[in-house]
């Protein structure tokens, strides 16, 4: 399949390239990016040196390519006038929900779900039914996902056996079968020695452990922030420590293990304080924050909304501005979404009952332009390096997160100027579960291109 892709606004920070340029792409492979590109990238198309023929001017080259498109049931051109071309996103966090609990959302679901974000890689957190601990249930995803994903799916594997906090999974086994993180997603291992021997293992394999951090004995009966807000509506909160004790805990046993360790959802200041500290040490510590914790605050929950209801949960203005000054300055490395989507009963009624959770692939990007880079908070390219490139290097991708000559060719194009309203009878998410049902955003996905394929195409 052949791609020229025309006049877009090229971001690729590995690089530093912010042009506008053209991007040829072939056989799932990013052939070539440069200005005015019109030819085909082959001897047909140049000399017998492989340059173009001697003396052949602009006017006379223009179209040639064009013209063989129009040829070619194989290829395609795409205008980017106006859009944003970046290295496809990278999403660290996601609930498939696949298998076992398939009513909620499965493989094929989440995949088109991830491609009408832009999202053309998912890690998926393996608290399914049955848990992700051994390579047999990994290859149930993995080969449903080659399947019927649109996107590539990476499966984490449990970091205990039926995420009980009792035994470690076969990390070595786990990682044969091509497993890249580790997780008990949903929950902390609650013993530290159990935990410490799980960095161990992994440091040895070069597998980052992806970290919940949750002190359950704290947290225990919480459903929402520890605040004002919560003695308001006459609902029990969550202290931050509960979140600060174990990331604190677990980033002391990656410096002592050497392990790399990946915060997910980080939620608090003093956390985001803390990575900071970690990060001056040399503890090999990276951290994620989700669009509904730069988003939003506890302030926002005006009366008992369950959409509203997620682990860990809104917090302070405080924390919000902390988190916000984490992605600006470096400490968090990442966005990612913990899309979690539930049945419409399960997130009906009060927040005492309902399931933590939202979804957040279709939203994602939108969040992220209207919150951070309309504001000023980030540019462009540090956008795409907190959505893309730095996900990329977390999850030891190196064909992933960087557009460039030589790179797999996930591609995501998107109209920055772009204003709509979220909708969320529109997702393909079988998730309806958002707060931000109705919102004014900008930045819209226009089309998404996976191993030179294009899986999404905006209507």
């Amino acid at each position: 399949m052949l791609l020229l892709i025309k006049n877009g606004r090229v971001l690729d920070p590995d690089s530093g390239t912010d042009e506008v340029l053209d991007v040829l792409v072939e056989d799932g492979v990013i052939r070539r990016i440069g200005k005015n590109l019109r030819l085909r990238d082959d001897e047909r198309s140049r000399g017998g040196n492989g340059k173009y023929p001697a003396g052949a001017k602009a006017d006379q080259l223009a179209g040639a390519l064009e013209d063989a498109l129009r040829e070619d049931e194989d290829a395609r051109y795409i205008d980017a006038s106006g859009c944003w071309v970046m290295p496809g996103l990278i999403d660290l966090h996601v609930h498939l929900r696949d298998p076992g609990l398939t009513y909620k959302e499965d493989i094929e679901t989440g995949g088109k779900a991830a491609a009408a974000g832009g999202v053309t890689t998912i890690f998926a957190m393996p608290n399914t039914k049955p848990v992700i601990d051994t390579p047999d249930k990994y290859n149930y995803v993995r080969f449903k996902a080659a399947a019927v994903s649109p996107v590539h799916v990476e499966q984490i594997g449990s970091v205990t056996m039926g995420q009980k906090g009792e035994e470690l999974t076969d990390f070595e086994a786990m990682a044969d079968a091509g497993v890249r993180a580790f997780s008990e997603d949903g929950k902390s291992v609650m013993n530290a020695r159990l935990m410490r021997d799980a960095f161990r293992r992994c440091r040895k394999l070069d597998i980052p452990i992806f970290d919940h951090c949750e002190d359950k004995n704290l947290a225990k009966g919480g459903v929402m922030n520890d605040d004002e807000n919560a003695v308001r509506l006459g609902l029990i909160g969550i202290p931050n420590s509960a979140e600060d004790l174990i990331a604190l805990r677990d980033m002391y046993l990656a410096k002592d293990t050497g392990a790399q360790l990946h915060l997910c959802h980080v939620s608090t200041k003093s956390s985001a304080d803390l990575i900071r500290i970690a990060k001056r040490e040399g503890v090999r510590v990276t951290a994620e924050v989700c669009p509904h914790h730069f988003a939003l605050t506890s302030d926002d929950i005006l009366r008992d909304d369950p959409n509203f209801k997620m682990n860990p949960p809104l917090r302070t203005k405080a924390d919000r501005d902390a988190l916000i000054e984490g992605l600006r300055d470096g400490t968090i490395d990442c966005i990612s979404t913990d899309h979690a989507p539930h049945s419409a009963s399960e997130k009906a009624g009060s927040f005492r009952t309902a399931a933590n959770g939202i979804v957040g692939l279709e939203t994602s990007f939108s969040l992220a332009v209207t919150k951070l880079v309309d504001t000023g908070i980030l540019t462009p390219l540090d956008l795409v390096k907190v959505m893309s490139t730095n996900p990329a290097k977390i999850a030891h991708l190196p064909l992933r997160g960087r557009l460039q000559e030589g790179m797999q060719a996930d591609i995501t194009i998107a109209d920055p100027e772009k204003e709509y309203v979220i909708d969320k009878n529109r997702f393909l998410s079988k998730g309806k579960n958002t707060p931000f049902n109705g919102w004014k955003v900008r930045g819209k996905v226009r089309m998404t291109i996976v191993d030179g394929e294009v899986v999404y195409e905006d209507e």
